[in-house]
């Protein structure tokens, strides 16, 4: 399948990159000597077959591991011995397998939660609820832009899976990311649900940088616009889909049953 994903002349800036990165457990190499650049509007995919190192990976880039060697920048910055909590204040955003909403929160509720700390309002717990109203509009923003609008006052509880992880990215774009990292966002869902999430991603793409690992190569080859492929903790191959794809180490390792 050909890349549906558009590419510019000029190469977008580099705004997350790892050189050396490195995860050691006991003797268990689970990273292993990784080099990672992901650019500002830029979709890109970090695959390859279970126990490949990508969860890892993910963990050492927003540090809730930190690496046994190598080193990671932010927009410049050396994050390497970073805490996490301070990197996601600087704009690096991460989404998890399983979704993290508040379920019996509204979905309205739910996104004006996730906005309180960009407006700072995160601390003051002694501000009543009614505070929450000054970020009704921007939560409204959100909520439409994800295609939730129809189940703004329904409960977290209530969204099927699909409709869950949707909520769950109109959250994690409340904080304001510079870079998003969703962690296999398609897991569970539908075609239906598919089709939306990819099209949120894309939408999102156009003003930050978003690295997701994900499984479903027909989504990779429709969204991402530069693919690495991990193999053992290494990375065995990287370029767009076309190019990946037909890698023969690749197909082997990873795209054999997809592809046969």
């Amino acid at each position: 399948m050909a890349v549906a994903a558009t590419h510019n002349n000029a190469e977008p800036r580099v705004v997350l990159s790892a050189r050396g990165l490195t995860k050691q457990f006991g003797a268990f190499a689970a990273v292993k000597n990784v080099d990672l650049d992901v650019h500002h509007a830029r979709v890109h995919a970090l695959i390859g077959p279970n126990g490949a190192g990508k969860t890892t990976v993910f963990n050492l880039l927003t540090k809730f591991l930190q690496p046994t060697a190598g080193t990671i920048t932010l927009m410049g910055t050396d994050i390497t011995k970073t805490p996490p909590d301070k990197v996601a204040r600087m704009g690096l955003v991460r989404s998890f397998q399983i979704s993290a909403v508040f379920p019996h929160l509204s979905v309205l509720d739910n996104v004006r939660v996730a906005l309180q700390r960009p407006n700072g309002l995160s601390t003051q717990f002694w501000l009543p609820t009614s505070a929450l109203n000054r970020l009704t509009a921007r939560a409204d923003e959100l909520i439409e832009a994800v295609g939730l609008k129809r189940e703004r006052n329904s409960l977290a509880a209530d969204l099927s899976y699909g409709r869950k992880r949707v909520l769950e990215i109109a959250t994690t774009l409340a904080l304001d990311p510079q870079v998003l990292l969703l962690d296999e966002p398609m897991a569970g869902m539908g075609q239906e649900d598919i089709g939306t999430v990819s099209s949120i991603i894309r939408e999102v793409a156009k003003t930050r940088a978003v690295l997701m690992v994900e499984h479903n190569l027909s989504v990779v080859a429709d969204i991402c616009h530069h693919v690495t492929v991990l193999q053992r903790g290494e990375i065995l191959a990287e370029g767009d889909y076309a190019t990946v794809s037909q890698d023969e180490r690749v197909r082997l390792a990873y795209m054999g049953a997809e592809e046969a």
